[in-house]
């Protein structure tokens, strides 16, 4: 008779220990007790919380949301109550989830990123911070600060400097270079990327001639971007040695395993979750049978398997469990 050994799915960012390698996407999951209905909260490994920022925002003008052909658009805005209010009405809420809590934190200067990470991560009910860079930054016309090297490596510096916790820098898409992106955000002391924030895109109304987002564009999400963030992750994990985590259209484990083969070593479900609230535990069950099936007994045997370029490839060479 042979005993199946229940594989290890747990994962480290920086100083984060995570007991399961999935991660719910930024405005995608809510607090998680919204979603406590539904799955075990358990049994994912952290939720990304909706980015706050210095300011309070009223969002994008409505409408907000587009269904697309294999994908939603979304154009939200950044809606939040800003820094002081989340502080003090919503970030106790936190204390008594069962799984990892990530606070996002978005900004229009370098200073915005600073002060509300600093204030953010000294909460003991946040485990880690996400940088979500894709914003324009009003000092530099407008620029994008995932879109310029430059500018991520002095944003990530000065959130680095307001924290010990661990640090994870989400990457735009809408690049010509996202290593060169990538580099800069591992230099200037990045402990995790998330590899890929949404897609830009439109939509238009054709019977009314006109934009169908209030905003006129957004990000687009769901399963008609994975491929491109595949491909994302197998290049900046060729180019960094700090942990991804892949996100963009994972509904399914082999959607999983693809970003995991790539190079990352999580993964962030975000849209899925609109259709399927249970799709975070589908995965990780899929994933377990998976490496049982070939004998591994951890996760991170298959990290960058399919990827001869992968920059931690002597980690985990002849690894097989």
């Amino acid at each position: 008779m042979v005993t199946r050994v229940t594989p290890d799915l747990s994962v480290q960012l920086g100083r984060l220990h995570l007991a399961y390698p999935t991660l719910m996407g930024s405005g995608c999951y809510g607090s998680g007790i919204e979603y406590a209905p539904f799955v075990d909260l358990a049994r994912i490994g952290a939720v990304v919380l909706k980015s706050v920022t210095r300011q309070p925002r009223l969002g994008n003008p409505t409408p907000r949301l587009v269904h697309t052909p294999a994908g939603m658009l979304n154009a939200i805005g950044l809606q939040n109550p800003g820094i002081a209010w989340y502080l003090e009405h919503d970030v106790a809420k936190y204390a008594d989830r069962p799984c990892a809590m990530v606070g996002s934190v978005a900004g229009f200067s370098i200073d915005d990123y600073a002060y509300v990470c600093e204030r953010l991560a000294a909460r003991a009910e946040i485990d880690a911070i996400e940088l979500n860079i894709s914003c324009p930054n009003v000092a530099s016309e407008g620029e994008t600060f995932a879109c310029d090297p430059a500018l991520t490596a002095k944003v990530v510096r000065a959130a680095r400097a307001t924290t010990d916790k661990t640090l994870i820098v989400k990457l735009s898409p809408n690049v010509t270079d996202i290593a060169a992106v990538a580099r800069e955000a591992e230099a200037a002391g990045a402990d995790a990327l998330a590899v890929i924030n949404t897609v830009r895109g439109m939509a238009i109304d054709v019977e009314a001639w006109r934009p169908r987002l209030g905003n006129v564009t957004g990000g687009l999400s769901g399963a008609a971007i994975r491929p491109i963030a595949v491909l994302a992750v197998y290049e900046v994990a060729r180019a960094v040695r700090i942990p991804i985590v892949g996100q963009g259209g994972i509904e399914t484990v082999t959607d999983a395993l693809e970003f995991f083969l790539a190079g990352a070593s999580a993964i962030s479900i975000g849209t899925a979750n609109f259709t399927d609230p249970r799709t975070p535990e589908r995965i990780v069950a899929g994933l377990s049978e998976y490496l049982q099936r070939r004998n591994l007994t951890r996760i991170g045997a298959i990290v960058g398997r399919a990827n001869r370029g992968f920059a931690n490839r002597q980690e985990y060479e002849g690894d097989q469990g």
